[in-house]
C-alpha cells in the first residue's frame, strides 16, 4: 500500500482549540484534499511541533512513499523547538530520500533548512486569495503545473515569506504581494516541490479564515467594518454551498482555477502523480 507521513505543522494544543472552535486543523485540510482524489493512499500524521513526536509506532522512514509539509502559525525564523524540530524533521525525511510536498510553512521552513531566508512581509497579511500568480519559464515547464494555467488564483494565508532562496533552488511562480509564491529545493537526498499559498484549502477554509481573524482583518483595513467583512463572508459560504452560482463567483472574482477541486490541488496532485505513484 501506498503511504504518505504529513507533518502537522501546528503544536497540539493549538489543534485543540481549532477542534474547541470546530476548525480542522491543518493536518485534516490535507487528508480531506488528498483522499478525496486518492482514497486509496494511507496517510498518517506526526506532530512535529511537539516534544516527543514520532513515526507511527512500528514504521520507519522507509514505509512512506512520500513526505508532506502542512501550514502552521509559526515562524520559520523562530530559533524555538516547535519550529527546529519541524526542521530537523525535514531534513530526516528528506535524507531517507522522500520526495516532499510542502505549502506556506512548508515552503518556508525547506527554505531555511536548505540556507535561505524567510521574514516578515512588510505589505502585510496576504490572505483569502493570492491573486494573479504568475508562473515563470522554469514553472510553466515544471510537472507541478501541468493543470494550472500560466496565471492563477489560490487560497492562502500568510504573513511571513521566504525573502532568499536557498542558491540551489529554482523559483518558479511569483505575485505582486510575494516574490517567491513556488520554488523546488533541493534538500538532503530528495528536493521539496513548494508553493507559498494553500491549494488544500477549500472555500469552506476560507470562511473559517474570515471568521477567526474577523477583527484583525477590520484593522488592517481589509475590510471597512465588521458589517462589511460579514456580508463578503456570507457570499462566500453561499459560494461554498454551491460554486456553480455564476452571480456569486463573479462577485467575488472567483474562477474555476480556485473553484475546481481537482484545479486547485492541481500542484499536489501533479506530486503525488510524478513523484509518488511513478513506477508503482
Amino acid at each position: 500500500m501506498t503511504r504518505l507521513l504529513l507533518m502537522e505543522g501546528n503544536t497540539a494544543e493549538k489543534c485543540a482549540r481549532a477542534h474547541e472552535l470546530g476548525v480542522r486543523t491543518s493536518s485534516e485540510i490535507y487528508i480531506e484534499a488528498i483522499a478525496a482524489h486518492y482514497p486509496e493512499i494511507a496517510l498518517d500524521v506526526i506532530h512535529g511541533a511537539d516534544a516527543g513526536a514520532l513515526i507511527p509506532e512500528g514504521r520507519t522512514w522507509g514505509d512512506y512513499a512520500g513526505f508532506v509539509v502542512t501550514g502552521s502559525a509559526l515562524h520559520a525564523y523562530d530559533a524555538n523547538f516547535e519550529v527546529t524540530n519541524q526542521i530537523a524533521l525535514l531534513n530526516e525525511a528528506a535524507e531517507a530520500g522522500l520526495p516532499i510536498f510542502g505549502s506556506c510553512w512548508g515552503l518556508q521552513i525547506a527554505a531555511m533548512a536548505a540556507g535561505g531566508e524567510v521574514a516578515f512581509n512588510p505589505k502585510g497579511r496576504e490572505v483569502g486569495f493570492a491573486r494573479k500568480i504568475l508562473l515563470n519559464e522554469a514553472g510553466a515547464k515544471h510537472p507541478m503545473f501541468k493543470g494550472k494555467a500560466p496565471v492563477f488564483d489560490a487560497p492562502c494565508i500568510h504573513y511571513d515569506e521566504v525573502i532568499r532562496l536557498p542558491e540551489s533552488a529554482t523559483l518558479l511562480a511569483s505575485n505582486a504581494h510575494s516574490e517567491i509564491q513556488a520554488a523546488v529545493i533541493p534538500l538532503g537526498r530528495s528536493e521539496v516541490w513548494a508553493v507559498q499559498y494553500h491549494p488544500e484549502f477549500d472555500l469552506q477554509q476560507l470562511v473559517q479564515l474570515y471568521t477567526l481573524y474577523a477583527e484583525d482583518m477590520v484593522t488592517q483595513g481589509f475590510f471597512a467594518d465588521m458589517a462589511e467583512l460579514v456580508a463578503y463572508r456570507d457570499r462566500l459560504t453561499a459560494l461554498a454551498a454551491n460554486p456553480a452560482d455564476a452571480g456569486l463567483a463573479w462577485q467575488l472574482g472567483v474562477d474555476d482555477d480556485v473553484l475546481d477541486d481537482r484545479t486547485r490541488r492541481a500542484e499536489i496532485l501533479a506530486w503525488i502523480e510524478a513523484k509518488v505513484l511513478v513506477g508503482r
